[in-house]
């Protein structure tokens, strides 16, 4: 979507903070022996005190709150009695509906002390995002964003993650633009000023391919390698994108 007036200005920036404040309650729970329900049970609570509601959950009947993947699962995990043990690799994603606008945010934390190569595949991930903001600028391709990503991502001696992407949002989930973690020379779009979209690095130590569980939700690597994701909504403009879902007075 794009934004039109200072009403949207205000919804979507109340429910980009409640996102943000939902993944930073997450990710102060995280420890060893507590299960992704469990956490998932903390985060509805804090949403649902909040006046917010779980976009997957609305949209497409996501059963859970939030999307908590583990080590090699990239994203869509579904909360379950699994349990956190020292290393895990966690992507805390968030999706959340407040007053009829939407907002999307995610970060990756390991569990305890992890091993150098996950360190630095969650930094990664980081850096990548932190990249694209760069070209994502009112004027520019969309491709561009990709094309920044996956760049950082192989420098740092990573892939990215296929067929998972970024998008437009806004009053729902999933909205026009589709925005790709790698450059694709057919991609025609061109970045407007207004636009709200997600940014979302989805990256593997390993391969760049997925494979789907037999839940139909859990997505994760096809060689059982680390995975990392790191995302925020933001807004286009002609300079530096206003990030919606994060406290940071810089965004």
């Amino acid at each position: 979507m794009s934004i039109e007036s200072a009403v949207d200005w205000k919804g979507l920036r109340r429910v980009g903070r409640l996102v943000d404040l939902t993944l930073q309650t997450l990710q102060d729970n995280v420890r060893v022996g507590i299960t992704t329900r469990e956490l998932d049970e903390i985060a509805a609570r804090f949403i649902a005190r909040h006046g917010g509601r779980s976009a997957p959950a609305i949209v497409y009947g996501f059963p859970g709150t939030v999307l908590i993947s583990v080590n090699d699962e990239i994203v869509h995990g579904v909360p379950g009695d699994r349990r956190l043990e020292p290393g895990d690799v966690v992507k805390l994603d968030v999706t959340l509906e407040k007053g009829g606008y939407v907002a999307d945010a995610a970060r990756t934390v390991i569990v305890s002390e992890g091993t150098r190569e996950a360190e630095r595949l969650v930094a990664c991930a980081e850096t990548a995002f932190a990249a694209s903001l760069v070209v994502a600028r009112a004027g520019n391709r969309v491709s561009e964003i990709g094309r920044v990503i996956e760049n950082e991502v192989r420098r740092h001696g990573f892939s990215v993650v296929r067929g998972l992407t970024g998008h437009g949002i806004g009053r729902t989930i999933h909205e026009e633009p589709s925005v790709p973690n790698h450059y694709d020379p057919f991609q025609q779009e061109i970045l407007t000023e207004g636009l709200v979209l997600t940014i979302e690095p989805m990256i593997s130590a390993g391969s760049s391919h997925a494979t789907e569980d037999e839940n139909g939700w859990t997505i994760r690597t096809r060689d059982g390698s680390l995975a990392a994701h790191f995302e925020h909504t933001l807004v286009i403009t002609r300079a530096h994108p206003v990030i919606l879902t994060t406290s940071a007075k810089a965004a």
